[in-house]
Parts: structure tokens; sequence; C-alpha cells
């Protein structure tokens, strides 16, 4: 089983391609206002886009282009939407509920409750059966609801932030239970936890202003990212610019000294490429350092704020994490002027 993608809503600004092959979880990721719902919604035929063609096992979900302009109704999709709220029917147990999907597709009443029993069973859930939603906790029903969806035989299922309103205790629950149920199934998960996508997808993709600018396997995105909000994500800092012999010419013209990750770079000199580095390679000092090949950064200090055990100093649009006895000796304070300083053997560049 293949999913195909790509539609585009230009009073959106969105315009997207993507393909998820068979038993793979694709995690899409992006700052809010990037295009996630629209992506979702237009998969699961809840937002009709102005163009595009979407395909699963060979059959369309829609097409509309030029003249021709087919459109599946959301039920015919073989498509699943499990939201970041359960959504259960009120007025249903659990069984109930989970039992809709096998009723609505035809199965007779005794059938579909033996699906939403095994499925109760697969999600942890099987003595919940005889509940109703107001008597479930927010992780109960969340698993109820991931049932729901399964017992659909769907596809291709859809996950919209399904850890999002979820405490703290119940999270790490269900994203285990999610890879377990997610092994070897059709998936497209949006999510803002790293954590989701490192633990449950196989490829993940950043989603911009209604574009794709980065995709491919999880680990090697976060790794080695190559746009502003996967560093982010990664807890990296990133420098874009132009790639030079020795590293990285900014806009500003900045320039950024590191080891060059791909064979052949120099000759890509010229190109669009990054500097990455982690904010434990920083040092903060109050005047210029020298010494071994570093980079040097004077920059002003916009945030001072706790990251574990370190304090986490933000300037210049970059990151250093210090210990809180150096903060104290430096005398650190927003709008304060240090220089931030990186060995040229810390900083990774590559091609954008």
């Amino acid at each position: 089983m293949t999913f195909s993608y790509h539609a585009a809503v230009a009073e959106r600004g969105f315009d997207v391609a993507l393909d998820v092959a068979q038993g793979e979880t694709l995690a899409v990721m992006g700052p809010n206002g990037a295009g996630k719902s629209t992506l979702l919604s237009t998969i699961a035929g809840l937002l009709k886009p102005d163009t595009g063609r979407a395909h699963l096992d060979g059959r369309a979900l829609f097409h509309l282009d030029g003249t021709t302009r087919r459109w599946a109704p959301p039920h015919s999709r073989g498509a699943a939407l499990l939201a970041q709220e359960a959504l259960l029917f009120p007025h249903l147990t659990a069984l109930e509920n989970v039992a809709f999907g096998p009723r609505s597709a035809g199965a007779a009443r005794r059938v579909a409750e033996g699906e939403a029993r095994r499925w109760l069973a697969e999600v942890e859930a099987g003595d919940l059966a005889g509940r109703r939603p107001a008597e479930l906790s927010g992780g109960q029903a969340q698993r109820v609801a991931v049932a729901r969806a399964l017992a659909a035989d769907p596809a291709l299922l859809l996950l919209d932030e399904p850890l999002a309103a979820l405490d703290i205790h119940s999270a790490p629950m269900l994203r285990r239970l999610l890879k377990r149920v997610l092994a070897g199934r059709q998936a497209i998960i949006v999510t803002h936890d790293v954590l989701d996508a490192l633990m449950l997808a196989d490829r993940v993709a950043i989603l911009e202003g209604g574009r794709i600018v980065e995709i491919g396997p999880t680990r090697q995105v976060l790794e080695r990212p190559r746009s502003s909000f996967a560093a982010g994500l990664a807890g990296l800092n990133f420098v874009p610019g132009t790639l030079t012999a020795a590293g990285v010419r900014t806009s500003q013209g900045l320039e950024v000294y590191g080891h060059l990750e791909d064979a052949g770079q120099v000759r890509a000199a010229g190109r669009p490429g990054v500097a990455v580095f982690p904010p434990s390679a920083v040092s903060v000092f109050v005047t210029d350092a020298h010494g071994s090949p570093r980079n040097s950064f004077a920059v002003a200090i916009t945030d001072l704020e706790p990251h574990g055990d370190q304090i986490r100093v933000r300037a210049g649009g970059m990151a250093a994490d210090i210990t809180p006895a150096a903060s104290a000796d430096l005398g650190l304070v927003p709008g304060m002027t240090v220089h931030f300083v990186v060995k040229s053997a810390e900083v990774s560049v590559y091609e954008a």
C-alpha cells in the first residue's frame, strides 16, 4: 500500500507534495500556521484544495486538475483521523464507540462488537468497555479513540497531535502504545514533540509557510538539519549562508569556520550552506578570546533561561549553555554584549 499526495490551496499559500511508503509512518512538523492542519484536512476530505491529487493504494481520494473534478467523500477514503481530543460519542459506551466503524461498514452487531473487544484489548482498555466517555480520564479516552480508529481498518491513519492534550503521566504510555500499533502500518502523524518523531516515525517532513523545506529519515534530519526549525528541534545552533572553502559566510558578512562534512564541498563554494553546532560547544567571554582556531562572535544577550542544570544564554540568534556559576562570575544580564566563542572543529558545515 502506498500513498501519494500533491495539493495546493491558494488562499492559504499551501502547496505540498509527499509520498508515504507501505508500512511507513511519516511525522510532519513545523511552526504554528505552517499548514499541518491543512494537510490532514485535505487528506481526510474535510477541506477541498484548489488543485491536486491524492492516491491511496491506487485509488483516487481526489483529482482536481483542469477539467477533472473527482472527489471521494470522507467516509469512503479509507483514511481515519485521530485528533488531539478523543471526540468519542458521549451517549455510547467505549465498546459501542469502537464498534461504530465496523457497524458503519456493514458488519453484524456481534461481529462488530467482537472486533471492538479485540481492539480495546490491543490498546489495554478492555476493562473500559462498559464505560461512557464522561467516566474516562483523558488518557483512557484517547486509548479508546485509538481503538476506534483502528477498528475501522483504515489503509491510512492520520494522527493530529494525539498526545498534546494528555498529562505527563498518560502521554508516555500512549506513546508506547502507538509505537506498537503503528508498526507496519501506513500513517501520518502531525506533532510538535521531537520525542514523538524519534519514537514513532520512519521519516520526518518539516513544513514551513505551506511548503516542505526538509524531508528525510528522522535521525538524519535531526542530526544534520537543513532548516532552522529542524535545528531548533534538535537543540542546535543554525547559521545559514553561502559556502566558502573554510565554512559559511552569512548575508551580513559574518564568517563561520567549521569542519566541511561533505566530500568535494570545496567545489561547492558559492552554493547555499549551513553551519551547525550545539550550544554546549559555545564558550562565553566578556572580551574577545584568542587561541586555537576559533569563531568569535560579538553578540548582545537577549535572554537567560534555565536549561537542565545549565543556564542557556541566547544572543545574536544563537545559544550557549554554561554553568550557573560561570553565569554569575561573568555577571551576565540581558542587553550585555559578550563574545560567543566556538572551536571550528565543533562546527559542522554542509550544503543546504
